[in-house]
């Protein structure tokens, strides 16, 4: 009987799985960088979950008696050029602002980890072509990109979030191959390639399993950098349209009164580099707690 057919065998193998996926956990919470992110992410995606409970207004409400007021204890944040909250619009704001950069990357890594399994794994032909195509998208810079291609298919969160994945989908799809071309002349791969064990099999039990560490870590980069990139779209106007706001948008409105009422830029741009700092600390405590060289050191 193989190992594989063996059910004791399988079920014991479970709890040992989970218990390192707890100790990763564990490790990751006791990283402060990463500790530190996370409290921060949690902190701007309560307010964009709860925002109905929490911000006191509709974003959407005007009231014209109140334009451009300060912060107070009516308006914590102050008002905008209509009267509307900031604080309210910021809370809604960010539910847009967040799932779109995240389902931008989710996107992204859909497309790109198996064409990266994929090439890797066959090379030849199909390897070359699809990294040529990879090097023309990765020559531009991504927020040109990212223009060039809302430019094209015209301005909207949707087709933002379209051009911010496929920004991405070049780095995880080269990050996902090179793991690949490491993993697999790797000798547990060798002999399930050796009793004849599918490809597809072998790529989904043995190749992704041990080379999923650096993606996970990218992604987490990614979705900060992506939220910079929705931002900047929305900033020039091709990213999300009146009457809808995210955080790009308060500030490409806000920084129209930037002298007369400040506040209405410093709250979005404060909420954008927390969002992105956030994640970037979350990236560097993932990379820390699930590099092998670093775990002795937490």
């Amino acid at each position: 009987m193989t190992l594989a057919a063996d059910p004791t065998i399988r079920y014991a193998i479970r709890p040992s799985r989970a218990a390192r996926l707890g100790q990763s956990l564990a490790r990751l919470l006791r990283h402060r960088l990463a500790l530190v992110g996370l409290i921060f992410l949690v902190i701007e995606i309560a307010a964009a979950l709860f925002a109905p409970w929490l911000a006191g207004y509709r974003p959407e409400a005007i009231d014209y008696r109140a334009m451009l007021q300060g912060p107070s204890a009516t308006h914590l944040l102050g008002t905008d050029e209509l009267g509307r909250d900031i604080l309210a619009r910021l809370m809604y704001g960010g539910r847009l602002s967040l799932s779109v950069s995240t389902t931008a990357v989710l996107i992204a890594v859909t497309i790109g980890v198996p064409l990266g399994l994929i090439t890797g794994y066959f090379g030849g032909a199909l390897d070359e072509a699809v990294m040529r195509v990879l090097d023309s998208l990765m020559a531009l810079p991504p927020l040109v990109l990212a223009l060039t291609i809302s430019a094209v298919l015209g301005s909207g969160l949707f087709n933002a979030m379209i051009a911010i994945a496929v920004v991405f989908v070049p780095t995880f799809t080269r990050l996902m191959r090179g793991q690949v071309l490491s993993v697999k002349h790797n000798d547990y791969v060798t002999a399930a390639q050796s009793v004849g064990v599918p490809a597809w099999l072998v790529l989904c039990r043995h190749i992704l399993p041990n080379a999923i560490n650096p993606i996970m870590v990218q992604a987490s980069l990614a979705v900060g950098f992506a939220i910079i990139i929705e931002s900047s779209l929305s900033f020039i106007g091709l990213g999300a349209q009146p009457p809808v706001s995210t955080w790009g948008s308060m500030v490409q409105v806000g920084f129209q009164y930037l002298e007369l009422a400040p506040w209405f830029v410093l709250a979005p741009a404060t909420a954008i580099f927390f969002a992105v700092l956030g994640f970037n600390m979350l990236g560097e405590g993932l990379r820390d707690v699930l590099d092998p060289m670093q775990r002795g050191r937490l």
